[in-house]
């Protein structure tokens, strides 16, 4: 079952139980979803449903954080689709995961002493393994203090 299913099962459950907000926000990532399709002429990858789920995420958070002091009703309005949209968002890896992750690229490129020469390496090994499940910048730190000899 694709995420835009999923999505829709739960739009229709929540018009039946007249909850507004959800529908409305539901129906705000389904119509995402349907997009992003739409644009790539094919079905999409789980990776890109997370995708398109991580960037509404960023969307409300940046529409919460530029809407005026006085506007409540915005903000309340971001934070209730926020919530709906974390439903679906994929789980974050861990920074002990990441660090695993770090250890096993370190270990298939044949790196014993890692240095910050062999970053380009293993930043290219290592991206599409975590691409979607852990923050860019949090890989990119991890990775520097294990070149660095920190972890």
């Amino acid at each position: 079952m694709s995420m835009a299913d999923k999505v829709r099962s739960e739009m229709v459950a929540a018009m039946k139980n007249k909850e507004k907000d959800r529908k409305d926000a539901l129906s705000m990532l389904l119509s995402a979803l349907k997009n992003k399709a739409i644009d790539k002429r094919e079905d999409l990858t789980e990776a890109e449903e997370f995708e398109v789920v991580k960037k509404e995420i960023k969307q409300t958070k940046e529409t919460m954080e530029l809407a005026p002091a006085d506007r409540e009703d915005i903000k309340e309005a971001c934070e209730k689709r926020l919530a709906v949209y974390q439903e679906f968002a994929p789980e974050e890896m861990s920074k002990e995961a990441v660090l695993a992750e770090v250890k096993a690229v370190l270990a298939a490129l044949a790196i014993d002493a890692p240095s910050m020469k062999d970053k380009g390496k293993v930043m290219k090994e290592l991206m599409p393994r975590v691409k979607g499940r852990a923050d860019g910048g949090m890989v990119n730190k991890i990775v520097g203090e294990v070149l660095n000899g920190e972890k």
